[in-house]
């Protein structure tokens, strides 16, 4: 579970170009487009601008680069020619990239348009609950203190935290250990050492945090219809606290 120093720096390095993606992907009108054109820009992004590899395409057999999750689909979304974003959907898009052996994963939940003042604020507290439990990392502490901070957050707030999806450790492969549950008990589970490297992901509801699977095996919607938006960064635990490897330049390490 523990990098070395040479580990981290290609870490950093395809961490910075992940970021990158979604710094590409701000500047794009969204609205009108399919998400099998989605998934192509950023495809054609990942392999010929950033000559990297999109490492979820052939992972478990997914044929596509991204996950794109629209408004009560909580994550798994796929790519579809047929399916179109449209003003005042929330989309999250869910993206890895692969350079130099190492995987970097990160997703962000976009508002499209003229969104509800509802969705607003589902998406806004959805990523105040990573950064929450993105601030509870440091050597000695422990995963079930993140999982702690991101559901009270989501419970103040009214919402619920999905429990069948969580962060995992990451590096050479896409899903290492430890498991980040979006739940948990202060001072539960494994304990943080500087080093690891793993992502927090917290999957927020508008409603209920009961979810299903569509009959084509990968999309995951919420039982009761409503909205789910979700946020992901891959971090680094140093030697006094976090490093935020797939931070963008429109954020700052506190969140």
């Amino acid at each position: 579970m523990v990098k070395t120093p040479d580990e981290l720096a290609l870490m950093r390095i395809a961490g910075r170009l992940l970021a990158s993606v979604f710094e590409m992907l701000d500047a794009q009108d969204l609205a009108g487009m399919s998400t099998l054109q989605i998934n192509d820009m950023v495809e054609r992004f990942i392999t010929v601008d950033l000559a990297a590899r999109p490492a979820s395409k052939g992972q478990y057999g997914f044929r596509f680069v991204l996950n794109c999750s629209i408004n009560q689909v909580v994550c798994h979304g796929v790519p579809d020619a047929d399916e179109i974003v449209r003003d005042g959907d929330i989309i999250n898009l869910d993206i890895t990239l692969e350079k130099n052996g190492f995987i970097a994963d990160s997703s962000k939940t976009y508002l499209v348009g003229d969104t509800p003042a509802a969705a607003k604020r589902l998406v806004r507290v959805a990523q105040e609950a990573m950064w929450a439990g993105i601030r509870q990392v440091r050597p000695g502490a422990h995963v079930g203190d993140i999982g702690f901070a991101i559901e009270r957050h989501a419970r103040q707030n009214g919402y619920s935290v999905v429990r069948e999806f969580c962060g995992h450790g990451i590096g050479r492969d896409m899903h290492e250990e430890p498991q980040v549950l979006n739940f948990g008990r202060r001072g539960a589970g494994v304990r943080l050492r500087e080093g690891m490297t793993f992502t927090i992901e917290p999957m927020v509801n508008q409603g209920s945090r009961r979810v299903s699977t569509r009959d084509d095996g990968w999309t995951v919607v919420t039982d009761d219809g409503k909205l789910s938006a979700q946020f992901e960064h891959t971090v680094a635990v140093t030697h006094d606290g976090v490093e935020v490897l797939t931070l963008r330049r429109d954020e700052t390490q506190a969140g």
